[in-house]
């Protein structure tokens, strides 16, 4: 045993149950030092909703590993000065981490393994974010998969690269000594001024247990009606891991396989399991994209898009953003995305399809403000799943799907009790007029009181000249 630590460098991997960076650095004898570094001058810097997350992700892990028996050493700046210069401090001849995919971030962190390298230092880094690398899985022509349902059934042909999650650490033996560490109350992550996430702490509990929790509250309830009760945002149907999954609090390999696990034992029917995994596929899918496609964030992925003629309109932008479209379904979900830092998957792609055909804005500017306000806010998934609604993506939605809000909101919030809580002006309407109040009598907008124009906004665009006008807009771009 060599009395130098191994510096375990933490990004998107807050956990330390089946983290292969973690665990192949406290295999070696080693001490073990954890650090997490902010780094905000790199691509993809944590969105405010997100830092909102960080916060309480990190107070958690702290925890942890104080119980276990190290400490997280926090440093906030440029990681490729930082790691060296805790190296340095520490006398360490290792810093292992876990890979992350987005182009940047693969050549920040080769750069990072080459300048310890060359210092001498063991640089090794693991996959603990995904079931396969996005370099594994093959078309039969030997490219990487561009449409997900063939990759969906690859994946479950080829399953997950390990047989099962790494255990648990309970004991880790830390430093001697520790270098400095900043304090996290320091960094001032959470807003004040006006404190806009006072009500996240009522939906969410950041941090590995609450991942563990969350799956375990799904697997009981949910799952057993996830093929239908997704689609419903008035229902609970969802996990609701997506945060846990984003920070790396909970792994896709521990998802993977404890729902396998309850599909054996006979608790989740096999089909509705499958397709809550089929989620888990599809970040999988997203991430082969990003890594794959280094502009993926910012550049249409079906060139035919790059001349697309978006409209640039701020008064349309801002009443999307902070839902007051006058289309109740869309707005409820705008609304919901502020109260709690998180919208409903339907609602996603309902508010998604309106930003971009109805108001004809540009699909980078759904992705930055859900970038900013999500707290499950993930580099693959905000960025593939944006240009999938926007018809420019690998395996998109055609471009001329454009899904009708009032339909949408009929359909999927049938009782109306989603759109109810979240645009309460019009919750006294009867559910004949509830995502259409415009086409409500006087009397009854009346008697529900409402003042169309003063207490709940007209449409800001007529559904049918909407669509045609993106059709055209659409067919321009063809043409050209």
């Amino acid at each position: 045993m060599n009395s130098n630590p191994i510096i375990v460098l933490m990004r998107r991997d807050l956990r330390l149950e089946d983290n292969p960076a973690l665990y192949h650095a406290r295999e070696t004898g080693n001490p073990v030092l954890p650090v997490f570094n902010l780094d905000e001058s790199e691509d993809f810097a944590p969105g405010a909703a997100t830092l909102w997350w960080l916060h309480y992700s990190l107070a958690d892990l702290s925890a942890s590993f104080e119980k276990a028996g190290t400490q997280l050493i926090l440093r906030r700046g440029d990681t490729a000065e930082q790691i060296p210069q805790i190296v340095r401090e520490t006398g360490a001849q290792c810093v292992y981490w876990n890979r992350r995919y987005a182009g940047a971030h693969v050549e920040a962190d080769k750069k990072l393994k080459k300048r310890l390298q060359d210092d001498g230092i063991d640089a090794q880094s693991f996959n603990g974010a995904l079931l396969r690398e996005p370099w594994e899985l093959k078309t039969g022509s030997g490219g990487h998969f561009r449409v997900f349902t063939p990759m969906w059934r690859a994946l479950q042909k080829a399953a997950p690269a390990r047989d099962e999650p790494l255990p648990g650490l309970r004991k880790i033996e830390g430093p001697e000594t520790y270098p400095p560490s900043d304090a996290l109350d320091d960094w001032s992550l959470l807003p004040t001024k006006p404190n806009w996430a006072a009500a996240f702490a009522d939906q969410w509990t950041p941090g590995e247990r609450g991942a563990a929790k969350k799956l375990r509250a799904f697997l009981d309830n949910a799952a057993a009606a996830y093929g239908d009760d997704r689609n419903r945002p008035d229902l609970k149907g969802t996990s609701r891991l997506s945060p846990h999954i984003a920070f790396g609090e909970i792994s896709p390999l521990q998802i993977w396989m404890t729902v396998k696990d309850r599909i054996a034992s006979g608790d989740i029917p096999e089909g509705e399991a499958m397709t809550f995994l089929s989620e888990i596929a599809w970040r999988e899918f997203s991430h082969v994209l990003l890594y794959h496609y280094e502009h993926l964030r910012t550049e249409p992925l079906q060139e035919k898009f790059a001349k697309f003629p978006w409209r640039e309109n701020e008064p349309d932008l801002e009443a999307w953003r902070r839902g007051r479209t006058g289309y109740p379904i869309v707005d409820a979900g705008m609304r919901e995305l502020w109260e709690t830092g998180w919208m409903h998957n339907r609602v996603r792609m309902i508010v998604g399809s309106f930003l971009v055909k109805h108001l004809l804005l540009p699909w980078q500017k759904g992705e930055a403000w859900f970038w900013d306000t999500l707290v499950d806010a993930d580099p693959a998934n905000n960025s593939a799943s944006w240009q999938w609604i926007a018809g420019c993506g690998a395996d998109a939605a055609p471009y001329f799907r454009i899904f009708n809000p009032i339909t949408q909101g009929e359909k999927f919030d049938p009782d109306g009790a989603y759109t109810r809580k979240w645009v309460p002006e019009v919750a006294g309407l009867p559910k004949k007029y509830l995502q259409k109040p415009w086409e409500a009598p006087v009397t009854i907008l009346k008697d529900a009181g409402i003042d169309l124009g003063h207490t709940y906004p007209h449409p800001i665009v007529d559904h049918a000249a909407a669509r045609q006008r993106a059709l055209d807009a659409f067919e321009s771009t063809k043409q050209s």
